[in-house]
């Protein structure tokens, strides 16, 4: 049994393990697929497959720049047919983003039709858009007939397809991209070529170069959609050594003045990839919730470009200070996060700086050099055997012709005569002599195929001298082109050349080759406080007994007669300002802050001020003032217990508001009074009253405080302070001011029981 139990285990244990490798294995290919065949760029064009092999079938469909155009159901059939077996519709939403001018910096894809737009709305169905190439992807391709680059059979064996570009500019930093694998994933901004192309150049010069002297050269990203980059130059610097980092990106407007002191915001740029629609209903957004008090309205007024109009609420507010604000509060200003994760020889990725990434492209470019001259060399040696078999044949025309006329396998002849003993026909041309082949005087078969392919009409003179001045150019082109293969200074000297011609064409000189994105000083505007936005305004607030709040226009008479709902009536009622901050006492102790700009209109019966802040519907409003700075403030509970707290400390910055008052078990807040006095006086519900110095009372910033008055039954009634020297004052039944100068007899020490209030004191037990 025991033997049994072990063999399970034993088993069991195995298969574990191998289920472990087996997924792991699994697990580790779909990884590394994911990241060399579709979520990373490789760093030499800055492509991945699926856009790569959109161009080369585009080029395979000889749609170049200058040509027709063709449907893009054709074009992204063909490349899902031929040699990418994925979803039609990812196919044509890669290629249509090549196509957008707003996402792109310099187009990939020339679309015709309707390929999406920087609202954000969808290209139309490919069955109803054209494209072709552009410029700059005639420029990636541009070598690919010349062996300059490997290629590798397509999925089914059937065809072949590059592994990479030739990339005649460094597409990778000119383009960017962006893309999420497994385990890493990369977002790489766009970047101006001519100033690309001046880094290089400068690489080519310096090896050696340090990260910061680049930046001299490329100052940071240049974004299709253009905007304002708003990061420093140190953060950019570091970003560009490491790799990964930040850069802010703000949208670019400018103040019109309407006259008469009027003016508005235009927005002509905005940030990238931030799509204008949503923008829009970002800023109403903004609006509605006040977040900005000094937007009162946001109009799109976008054709071809981009004009978002921007209202001020008043002319006499300060348009940076507003623009300010938006930034903070909106897509106006967004933060780019960059990380060069790219595949460095396609095959390991790897976390570049820009230097690598550079260096990367021009070792790409010398390797695609060597090639390609190569290949010329081959093509030249090739010809040059030909020319060689047609010389022999024309300085021994007369031979060659009876050869082809009476033999009967003419090409066997050809090869097996030696025509190095044969004589040369004499030239009536003095600057003309025809020399005779140099090594053998037998005919190879690819000669021998050239002489008899050749017309009968190129038997001419003239013709023949052809033929050697073509040999002698193409001998020197030759000599040449072993002198670049076996100079790297002269290879590197050719990159440059090659290079300055890639700027002249898409460089400073070109349609949108001027840098877009520009560079400014991000100011101090954030640190603007919120009230001092906001237009200075005169305002009666009035909140009701059941708690509905409402703002009216200047200073109305207080003793007017406000209209509330059936069964409501004024309870709060004075005078403020729109930049004043309101403090609303609950009886749970909580303090909560409004801004007087952000209380409902007086219209209507205003708003529950419940929605306004986050107070509890068994909380009652114990008092509503204006906040002032300095002031400190005396509270007191039901129970008795209060403590003195300065204003500043109850200013809440949430709707939330911030506890004050510690109170349970049935104790509500129930006096909240300004300071001004040096002693205070209490009253209980018991109708006595007790007089001491405020400075027996502690100042804190939250708690329950100490025993003001000491109770049998009951609780407290009402607190005020006041000068001893001027009396204590209270109002009659008949609202007349009584003051009883003389308080000796109520005069005691904090925590007593007190003295039974004087004669004329209120009923209700209040000082006012």
């Amino acid at each position: 049994m025991t033997d049994s139990t072990d063999n399970t285990e034993i088993g069991f244990t195995e298969h574990k393990e191998t289920l472990r490798r087996a997924i792991g294995e699994r697990y580790l290919t779909y990884a590394l697929s994911t990241i060399m065949h579709r979520a990373l760029p490789d760093a030499r064009d800055g492509l991945k497959p699926v856009h790569r092999r959109i161009l080369f079938a585009m080029r395979e469909l000889k749609l170049s720049s200058t040509g027709g155009f063709r449907k893009s159901a054709k074009i992204s059939g063909d490349v899902m047919g031929n040699y990418h077996p994925h979803g039609d519709m990812a196919i044509y939403d890669a290629m249509a983003r090549l196509a957008q001018d707003f996402n792109v910096r310099y187009p990939l894809v020339d679309g015709q039709g309707n390929f999406g737009n920087i609202d954000g709305d969808n290209p139309a169905a490919s069955r109803y858009t054209e494209a072709r190439m552009t410029a700059a992807a005639e420029a990636l391709l541009d070598g690919l007939n010349e062996n300059a680059v490997d290629f590798r059979p397509n999925y089914d064996g059937t065809l072949e397809e590059p592994i990479v570009l030739p990339a005649a500019f460094p597409n990778l930093l000119a383009n960017g991209s962006s893309g999420i694998a497994v385990g890493m994933a990369t977002n790489i901004p766009p970047h101006n070529i001519h100033e690309l192309i001046d880094a290089c150049l400068h690489l080519i010069k310096a090896p050696d170069a340090r990260d910061e002297t680049l930046l001299n050269y490329v100052p940071g990203p240049d974004f299709p959609t253009g905007g304002v980059i708003v990061e420093t130059r140190e953060s950019i610097a570091e970003s560009y050594r490491t790799g990964r980092g930040s850069i802010r990106l703000r949208a670019k407007y400018e103040i019109e003045d309407l006259g008469r002191g009027m003016w508005q915001i235009v927005v002509t740029e905005i940030p990238y990839q931030v799509q204008k629609s949503k923008l829009i209903e970002k800023l109403a957004e903004v609006i509605q919730t006040k977040k900005v008090p000094l937007l009162a309205d946001v109009r799109d007024e976008s054709a071809d470009d981009v004009r978002i109009v921007l209202e001020p609420r008043a002319k006499t507010v300060d348009p940076e200070v507003m623009m300010g604000m938006l930034f903070r509060n909106s897509d106006l200003e967004v933060r780019f996060s960059m990380n060069m994760n790219v595949l460095i020889d396609g095959l390991t990725p790897k976390v570049c700086s820009m230097k690598e990434v550079l260096r990367a492209f021009l070792d790409h470019r010398r390797d695609v050099l060597q090639r390609r001259s190569q290949h010329r060399m081959d093509k030249i040696d090739h010809r040059l055997e030909v020319l060689k078999g047609l010389i022999i044949a024309f300085l021994n025309l007369d031979r060659v012709i009876d050869i082809i006329r009476y033999d009967n396998d003419p090409k066997a002849a050809l090869m097996g005569e030696d025509w190095s003993t044969k004589r040369v026909r004499a030239t009536s041309e003095k600057d003309y002599v025809s020399p005779l082949p140099s090594k053998s005087g037998e005919l190879t078969e690819v000669q021998a195929e050239a002489i008899l392919n050749m017309r009968l009409r190129s038997l001419r003179r003239l013709e023949e001298m052809e033929l050697v001045r073509e040999r002698d150019a193409l001998l020197a082109e030759r000599e040449e082109l072993a002198e670049l293969l076996g100079d790297e200074d002269k290879q590197w000297a050719k990159i440059s050349e090659q290079l300055r011609e890639t700027r002249k064409q898409f460089g400073n000189s070109a349609p949108r080759g001027q840098r877009l994105t520009t560079f400014a000083e991000a100011g101090m505007v954030e640190d603007v406080p919120m009230e001092a936005m906001i237009e200075r305004e005169p305002i009666t607030v009035i909140c009701s007994k059941m708690g509905w709040i409402r703002a009216m226009k200047g200073h109305q008479a207080l003793d007017s007669e406000f209209k509330f709902k059936d069964g409501d009536e004024a309870r709060f009622a004075f005078h403020a300002e729109t930049t004043d901050k309101l403090i609303v006492a609950g009886s749970n102790g909580r303090f909560f802050t409004v801004l007087g700009a952000n209380l409902p209109g007086g219209r209507g019966m205003g708003e529950p001020v419940r929605l306004i802040i986050d107070l509890p519907n068994e909380a009652e409003i114990v008092d509503i003032f204006t906040a002032k700075a300095g002031r400190k403030l005396l509270v007191a509970s039901s129970d008795g217990d209060g403590f003195v707290v300065a204003e500043d400390d109850v200013i809440a910055q949430t709707r939330a508001g911030k506890q004050v008052l510690n109170v349970k078990d049935g104790v509500v807040l129930k006096v909240v009074k300004p300071v001004a006095g040096d002693h205070v006086a209490v009253v209980g519900e018991n109708r006595k009253v007790l007089v001491f110095a405020i400075d027996e009372l502690p100042e804190m910033g939250r708690g329950k405080g100490v025993r003001l008055q000491k109770y049998k039954d009951g609780g407290l009634s009402d607190a005020t302070t006041f000068t001893l020297a001027e009396g204590l004052s209270w109002l009659d039944p008949a609202g007349r001011t009584r003051t009883e100068p003389d308080l000796a007899e109520w005069l005691g020490k904090r925590a007593g029981s007190g003295r039974m209030a004087p004669r004329g004191f209120p009923r209700d037990n209040r000082f006012t």
